[in-house]
C-alpha cells in the first residue's frame, strides 16, 4: 500500500469515499496519498478517505497521468484498446481495476456510430461512488482512438459477487477461495 504525504497546492476537489459526497480540501493542507492507480488518487484528509480525480492532480502538486494508445491502421475502434482503458479505472477503496473486480459485464462496439456501449455494475448497489466510477469509465474509454461516444449503463442483474473477481484480484485483496 502506498503512503506518501503531500500538501495541496491549490484548493483540491474530491469526493468522500464511499458515500461520494463532494468536498474541497483547502490549499496548503497535508493529505496522505494511499492509492494512485489509473491516474486517480485516494487520499486521507482529516481522517476521511477522499477520491481525487486525476484531472485535479496539479492541486496535489502532481503531474496528471496521460492515457496513450497506439493509433490503429484504420478508423475502427479496437476492442482491446477499450479493455485497456477499462483496466485503468480502479475502485477507490480496493487497489484493483474494475475489469479484474468483475464489474464490467459487457462491451459492445458500434463502428458505424463510433460508439462504445458498456454494461457495468458496482460491488454494492448503494455505493455512493457509482456515478464517479461511471464517469471514470466514460472519460477513459473516450480516450481510445476513434471513439466519439461512450454509453455506460449501470446494471445490478446479475448481482455482483466476489466469485466474479479474477484470481489475481482475489489474491490482491486476500479473498482467494
Amino acid at each position: 500500500m502506498e503512503r506518501r504525504m503531500v500538501a495541496t497546492v491549490t484548493d483540491c476537489p474530491g469526493r468522500l469515499v464511499p458515500v461520494g459526497t463532494p468536498i474541497t480540501i483547502p490549499k496548503d493542507n497535508f493529505v496522505t496519498i494511499t492509492q494512485s492507480l489509473g491516474g486517480n488518487y485516494t487520499v486521507t484528509y482529516n481522517g476521511n478517505m477522499v477520491r481525487v480525480d486525476g484531472t485535479d492532480a496539479a492541486a496535489l502538486g502532481l503531474e496528471p497521468e496521460v492515457l496513450e494508445f497506439e493509433a490503429p491502421d484504420g478508423d475502427d475502434i479496437l476492442e482491446d484498446q477499450v479493455w485497456q482503458a477499462l483496466e485503468t479505472v480502479y475502485d477507490p477503496e480496493i487497489p484493483v481495476d474494475l475489469v479484474n473486480l468483475g464489474l464490467i459485464y459487457k462491451v459492445e462496439l458500434d463502428q458505424a456510430a463510433k460508439r462504445v456501449s458498456i454494461e457495468m455494475t458496482l460491488t454494492a448497489p448503494g455505493c455512493g461512488m457509482g456515478p464517479v466510477l461511471v464517469g471514470d469509465v466514460e472519460y477513459r474509454v473516450a480516450q481510445v482512438p476513434n471513439v466519439e461516444a461512450v454509453q455506460v449503463d449501470l446494471v445490478f442483474d446479475p448481482p455482483w459477487s466476489r466469485d466474479m473477481m479474477s484470481e489475481e484480484a482475489q489474491l490482491e485483496t486476500g479473498l482467494f477461495f
